[in-house]
């Protein structure tokens, strides 16, 4: 097969070049036609248009009516912007040259006074005690260009005001919320920025809407002086030199029931087998004592033995004993009867020693499980947070100290019931022997 010629090659680029020209002018027909055929369709619509107008004449007018309303209202607003615009102008003008009268110091003297009033309001905005009346802060200067008269006059007044308040004590009626959130305007006090207070309870700053809000809990300490203080009938009251961090920590301290809490299921069956070893030790020693008194007034009429004592018991039975035994025997016997009464004399005592034993072990046992509670608290926390550990801890503490407070007096208790037994063991003893060696001396004939 033969290699095309150059004169070949020539007329097949011709071809291709006339066959792409044909095709664009093909593709700019139909656009023009595509377009015609918009322009028409549109010149169609506004002749229909136009045609309706004129065949309904009143929608003509009202078209041409709306058309001049709104050309006037757009004029009136371009007029109205370029009046804007002109006074804007020129009070931009006589901004620039009252700022340039003024110099540098009074700038200056803006910035500062900006600056400080900004401050002051930062600090004092919905924690201070100052801040409780509307209009007590110093305006805010930040988007003043032009420091006038009456802003320095407004700023200083208001910073005087402030600082007299702070060292007035002052009667004020202001919305107060109460625990359950309920607001009522109340008659209160007001010690400067240290405390608030009406006539039994303690105010602070709430942290949402900065009203006034009850403390939680108004320390003994501080509560005994409210009432005098607010009927006048005192002069002194305590203030927290801290702005309120020594009364929060003293309000957190838990009361004697909170406390007792803290010790959990631990604490309370330490304090529930305090409460029972008390209960049978108090009983039983309210028995010896009657035995007690049953048992002296019977020493001073053995004569006239009666039953409802142990010393009486003994020895009527030692009358009904046979006397002609010998006197090993009638002793042995007579040993009998008085350990026959002690069982009486000394039950309790056993239960009461058991759960002063028990009690501090179980105070220990609280401490263990209130560690474990800490340390799991350190493992899933960490230790950044002490009060995720303070249950823990307080547990661990408070039940060890459950267990001593119980130990304490039921092993006082129970030495007082081992004293008083041991002192009518003896006094029945002893009466008992006495009795014996009366009986023997009477029948050992005597010796010539």
């Amino acid at each position: 097969m033969s290699r095309p010629t150059l004169r070949q090659l020539f007329y097949a680029c011709l071809i291709l070049g006339l066959v792409a020209i044909s095709g664009a002018s093909m593709a700019q027909t139909e656009s023009a036609t595509s377009l015609r055929e918009a322009r028409e369709a549109a010149e169609a619509r506004d002749q229909q248009r136009l045609v309706g107008f004129l065949d309904d004449q009143q929608a003509l007018e009202s078209a041409l009516e709306q058309a001049r309303t709104e050309h006037e209202e757009a004029q009136q607003q371009h007029e109205a912007l370029e009046i804007q615009q002109a006074e804007q102008t020129d009070q931009a003008r006589e901004l620039s040259e009252r700022q340039a009268e003024q110099g540098e110091a009074l700038t200056g003297l803006l910035s500062n006074l900006a600056r400080h009033s900004s401050e002051i309001r930062n600090a004092l905005g919905d924690e201070s005690l100052l801040s409780l009346e509307e209009g007590t802060l110093p305006p805010r200067l930040d988007e003043v260009e032009v420091l006038e008269r009456h802003q320095l006059e407004e700023v200083v007044d208001r910073l005087a005001a402030l600082t007299a308040r702070t060292g007035l004590a002052e009667r004020l009626s202001l919305p107060v919320a109460d625990a359950n959130g309920e607001v009522t305007t109340r008659e209160l006090v007001r010690l400067g920025d240290f405390a608030a207070f009406t006539e039994n309870e303690l105010l602070e700053r709430g942290e949402n809407d900065g009203n006034l809000v009850v403390l939680p809990r108004t320390p003994d300490v501080v509560g005994g002086l409210l009432a005098d203080y607010y009927q006048g009938e005192s002069h002194v009251f305590a203030v927290d030199p801290t702005q309120g961090s020594v009364l929060e920590a003293l309000a957190q301290q838990p009361s004697l029931w909170e406390r007792f809490q803290q010790g959990g299921y631990v604490g309370y069956v330490v304090v529930a087998l305090g409460i029972l070893g008390l209960i049978i030790g108090l009983g039983q020693y309210l028995y010896l004592v009657l035995v007690s008194l049953r048992v002296n007034r019977q020493r001073q009429s053995l004569n006239q033995l009666k039953p409802n004592n142990p010393l009486g018991r003994v020895l009527l039975r030692f009358e009904g004993m046979d006397k002609h035994q010998t006197p090993e025997a009638l002793e042995a016997r007579l040993d009998e009867a008085v350990l026959a009464e002690l069982p009486k004399l000394e039950r309790s005592q056993p239960m009461v020693k058991l759960l002063a034993a028990i009690a501090p072990l179980l105070g220990l046992l609280g401490t263990v499980t209130g560690m474990i509670v800490t340390f799991q608290a350190i493992t899933v926390f960490g230790t950044g947070d002490p009060q995720l550990m303070a249950g823990g801890i307080s547990q661990a503490l408070v039940t060890t100290v459950l267990g001593l407070i119980t130990a304490v007096p039921l092993l006082f208790v129970q030495t007082a019931l081992s004293g008083r037994s041991r002192y009518l063991t003896h006094v029945i003893e002893g009466q008992a022997s006495a009795t014996l060696a009366d009986h023997l001396e009477s029948h050992t004939p005597a010796v010539n």
